[in-house]
């Protein structure tokens, strides 16, 4: 199994962050995911713990819908805490070293 990840029941919480929209503690380990600037990109890239883990464009199902708008709301403090070690990962493929720097998809 590549990604034992994909069959976690994460519970996601808003970070009010829109590159960043959620996060959720799993295992004592945050999970954050980034949106990506899709179709040029996957839609999502997951970091744990600030590591970069894969790229996918649909969620399984155990994951629920990662929504911002209906996940409860993470404290500041947690917010600071979970997205400092991935805050300079914005663009996509910056976390490998190759940041895509199209403006339409990416800017």
């Amino acid at each position: 199994m590549p990604h034992p990840e994909l069959h976690a029941r994460p519970r996601w919480q808003s970070t009010g962050n829109g590159k960043f929209p959620v996060a959720a503690h799993v295992d004592g380990q945050w999970w954050v995911l980034r949106m990506n600037g899709f179709p040029d990109h996957p839609l999502w890239t997951l970091f744990i713990d600030g590591a970069p883990r894969f790229d996918i464009d649909d969620t399984p199902p155990g994951w629920d819908r990662p929504s911002p708008r209906s996940a409860p709301p993470l404290d500041a403090g947690s917010v600071e805490q979970v997205l400092a070690p991935v805050r300079h990962f914005m663009a996509y493929g910056s976390e490998v070293g190759d940041p895509c720097d199209d403006p339409v998809c990416c800017g």
